[in-house]
């Protein structure tokens, strides 16, 4: 205590003034005055307070020897040493981490991965959400977890890294109080449930889409504080993983009234309570000699972002860096050498044993690659016992996993996570569906324009995502029903199934390596060399595995090669050569070797383009070539044979899909498998009209040519005279009675309630017709077309649109129209009405805007009714009133 007492200052004075005047001190008893006994109580409630602040601070001194050690706050717990040591209580199972004096202020990685949830949720078994860099710092009597921005580099030798931490967002996500310290060391304890039980280290329950509709099917409720809990604890030194399972509690959640109607909603047990599992991991940053490698736009691979901040002089201030795993050379003077760390896979033991071979022989394959970049068995394939005490879970291993899902969201599945700073890869997985093996379909919803028009509407990123994975699903779908219609014998269909598995190991694990999509690699043979088994044997299909081709299935008469490519391609070769070849100790030298080796990208093998564009959406995508579900550089050509296909196919579906004594089940899956594929091929071809070539080849690179060179007129052409043939023509859905008419879907339990089972063919048919007409009438597109007549379209708007208003109404203009064509006019009215109605800050819908009402006017002038039949007559009435009010709005 500072300084004399109140009190003691008191009797001090008091002491003194009895001295000097003879008196008895103040303390002695004797007979009180009047006035003494009126000042008396003043004097007892001085020393009254006194005493209450002497109680106080002998309270704190004992507060202070009460003060419990990290020792007595964990003694009840069961500990788990390692990167983080963490105390779990023997009694609720609440923990507590020992955060150390060496980890404060130090970074970490910190990792989240999905462990088990639902689909509907974008939360299924084995998503990874990614890797951040997290930071811990005291703050007087509590520790914060901060997330650090990676995303900006700053040269320490400039004076603007002072200010490096100017506007840039470094959030705190936790700030919990430190319940104990240990003074020698400096070691703090901290209660984690704060941290983990809640959604403050990564957000779980994904924010409300605002385009979503009030009242939709299957939402996440409230996390509940009570039932949230930890699953399982795993620490070791160098990492610190928590699973943990969220549970989600909406007492009154939308249910639809047609409940199980898919397999999806059987996965919901009681969608009162959600629970998902996820997997927080805080991995060390790793010390090692990993030199980060810059990425450049002609090759493709996943990238941290990093913008140069103190470059002044340059017009691309990017240092983004690829992810890729650490190889180092044992020999570093070998031109060929083992690597100090191989990159190891195990195979689940959940693994079918039929496809372990074919999924090692896959995996191994990438070998021959590596080899182009110095390494011998970089790759390498181990198969998980049965009797292992680790996971596939675990991050220090690196599996290829299997799921059977109710709700099938993916073939193959290849995420990686990686260092943002620097772009070391850690760890990764594969994930492989069963149900890519199989014939199950959502037939329940095969008809269902809603759902079927979800392929052709603007998709968010997490859409977007969930198509991608479920590309190569589609595509085996197809495949198993289409070798069934062509009456293939067990040996073809055993080939096709092992080729599709081999193929999708192949695309799978060049993810996991570092490699995004390559959706231009199919551009390598054109439409007769693919079918040549002596020109794929040696090239193989395509330039990449990192595309999501068209099954090669060969066109009547001509032998059936192979279905899928079985090696990586040339641009894989050239992408890992890229991406893993030693760098030279010399910096001139090795800019010099990475120079020349980019310089290749002309070279048409190595062509490269990613779905960065979104190229499945309307309107998105420029670059026709960039595409899913193509094959061969003639892609119009070969989608018109896979059309013809389709339809030949069609032909004999009830026959070889009606066993005797079964449901009509195997049937409508065929028939509806197909109706996709004839979809998705109509979609290839639409993307060429108003399409424009991208080249990224840079200034005064030889071979490389303009950047932007539209799509030649006659190929412009070509593809509208496809689709108007194939998907716009009168006779283009010819559909056989005694087909449709057997078109049954199996009976189960209430599932028809709320709709009606009978097949909605016109639904199906307009679907896809609509999903053409929103590429081809997209604002995007239209602009497009008249931009790149600046700089070499031929094929005019008006050309354009006048070519698919004749292929809408020319045919049957004067005569009767069937009802898939007065659905398809129809809708088209409604589309240039439409574009009529544009705002009048949307300049650039103008000349779309005058060519959609011209050709609304000759459309009213096509029309004739003459000998016409009633449901034609009163159609084509119809549209001319639908013209008149969309020409003049107020006429009656």
């Amino acid at each position: 205590m500072k300084g004399n007492s109140p009190t003691l200052t008191l009797l001090a004075a008091s002491v003194a003034l009895a001295l000097s005047l003879g008196a008895q001190p103040a303390f002695a008893a004797s007979k009180a005055t009047p006035q003494e006994s009126e000042e008396k109580p003043t004097e007892q409630v001085e020393l009254a307070k006194d005493d209450v602040e002497n109680e106080d601070a002998k309270d704190d001194k004992k507060k202070e020897k009460k003060k419990k050690s990290i020792a007595d706050l964990t003694k009840d717990s069961i500990v788990h040493d390692g990167l983080f040591t963490v105390y779990q209580s023997k009694k609720d199972g609440s923990l507590m981490m020992k955060v150390t004096k060496e980890q404060m202020d130090k970074e970490f990685i910190h990792f989240m991965q999905n462990l088990d949830g639902l689909a509907e949720f974008r939360h299924f078994r084995g998503g990874y959400r990614g890797a951040n860099i997290y930071s811990f710092n005291r703050h007087f009597d509590k520790v914060e977890i901060r997330a650090e921005n990676t995303s900006f580099h700053f040269d320490e030798n400039s004076p603007l890294a002072r200010s490096k931490d100017a506007n840039i967002n470094r959030p705190i996500l936790a700030s919990v109080k430190v319940e104990a310290e240990d003074e020698a060391t400096g070691d703090v304890l901290i209660k984690a449930d704060k941290i983990f039980l809640t959604e403050s280290l990564r957000q779980i329950k994904a924010s409300k889409n605002p385009k979503d509709k009030p009242g939709k099917k299957h939402q996440l409720g409230k996390l509940s504080k009570d039932k949230t809990k930890y699953v399982s604890i795993h620490n070791y030194p160098q990492n610190t993983d928590l699973e943990i399972e969220y549970v989600y509690d909406n007492p009154a959640p939308v249910r639809p009234s047609n409940r199980g109607i898919s397999n999806g909603d059987f996965a919901f047990t009681d969608d009162r309570s959600i629970a998902l599992k996820v997997r927080h991991s805080f991995i060390a940053v790793p010390e090692n000699s990993f030199k980060p490698r810059f990425d450049d736009p002609r090759v493709g691979y996943f990238t941290q972002i990093k913008h140069d901040m103190t470059s002044s002089d340059d017009a691309t201030p990017y240092r983004d860096v690829i992810n890729r795993w650490n190889l180092e050379k044992k020999d570093p003077n070998a031109a060929l050498s083992e690597p100090v760390e191989p990159i190891v896979w195990w195979i689940e033991n959940t693994t079918p044993m039929e496809f372990r071979e074919i999924i090692k022989d896959a995996t191994l394959a990438w070998n021959s690659s590596f080899e182009k970049a110095g390494f011998k068995n970089a790759v390498q394939v181990k198969v998980q016992p049965d009797d292992a005490e680790w996971d596939a879970g675990d991050i220090r291993y690196n599996v290829m996993r299997w799921t059977s899902s109710p709700r099938a969201v993916f073939s193959g599945y290849g995420p990686s996570f990686a260092n943002p700073r620097t772009g070391q890869l850690l760890g990764a997985d594969i994930m492989l569906e069963f149900a890519g093996f199989t014939r199950r379909l959502d037939a329940y919803k095969a008809f269902d324009v809603s759902a079927a028009d979800a392929e052709h509407v603007e998709h968010d990123a997490d859409d977007a995502m969930m198509m991608d994975h479920s590309a190569l699903y589609e595509s085996a779908l197809f495949g198993q029903y289409a070798m069934l219609a062509m009456d293939a014998n067990d040996a073809d269909r055993e080939r096709f199934t092992k080729e599709f598995l081999y193929y999708l190991v192949l695309h799978e694990v060049g993810h996991t390596l570092g490699l995004n999509h390559n959706m231009k690699a199919t551009q390598l043979l054109d439409d007769e060399e693919v079918h040549d088994k002596s020109i794929t044997d040696k090239h193989g299909l395509q330039g990449s595995v990192m595309d999501y081709p068209s099954i090669n299935f060969a066109p009547k008469g001509v032998e059936q090669g192979a279905y899928y490519t079985s090696k990586p391609g040339a641009y894989d070769d050239w992408a890992i050569e890229f991406g893993y070849a030693p760098a030279l100790t010399d910096m001139t030298a090795e800019k010099q070797r990475i120079d020349k080796l980019l310089a290749r990208s002309t070279e048409p093998a190595l062509t490269f383009g990613n779905d960065a564009d979104d190229m499945r959406s309307p309107g998105k995508g420029i670059d026709p070539r960039v595409m899913i579900y193509d094959m061969s550089s003639d892609a119009v050509s070969y989608a018109e044979d896979r059309l013809n296909l389709v339809n030949s196919l069609m032909k004999d579906l009830k026959t070889r899909f009606s066993d005797e004594n079964e449901s009509y089940q195997a049937l409508t899956n065929a028939f509806v498998t197909l109706q996709r594929e004839y979809a998705r091929n109509a979609q290839v071809v639409s993307r060429y009209i108003g399409g424009v070539y991208v080249d990224r080849g840079f200034v005064g690179q030889e071979g490389a040519k303009r950047p932007f060179t539209p799509v030649e007129k006659a190929k412009q052409k070509q593809a509208m005279d496809v689709l108007n043939a194939h998907l716009f023509a009168p006779d283009a859905f010819e559909m056989n009675e005694d087909l449709i008419s057997h078109l049954q879907q199996q009976r189960r339990g209430f599932y028809f309630f709320g709709k009606t089972e009978d097949p909605k063919l016109h639904d199906m048919v307009l679907s896809s017709q609509k999903a053409v007409m929103a590429h081809l009438l997209h604002p995007n597109v239209l602009k497009r077309i008249q931009d790149s007549s600046l700089y070499g379209n031929e094929y005019s708007l008006a050309d354009m649109m006048g070519d698919l208003t004749e292929g809408v109404f020319k045919a049957d203009a004067k005569s009767n129209v069937n009802s898939f064509r007065q659905n398809l006019q129809r809708m088209y009215v409604e589309k240039l009405a439409g574009m009529l109605k544009a705002k009048k800050t949307d300049g650039g819908k103008h000349a779309a805007q005058a060519l959609a009402r011209y050709n609304l006017k000759k459309i009213k002038t096509m029309l004739r009714t003459k000998r016409n039949n009633a449901e034609s007559i009163a159609h084509k009435e119809q549209l001319d009133y639908m013209i008149t009010k969309a020409l003049d709005p107020k006429a009656s």
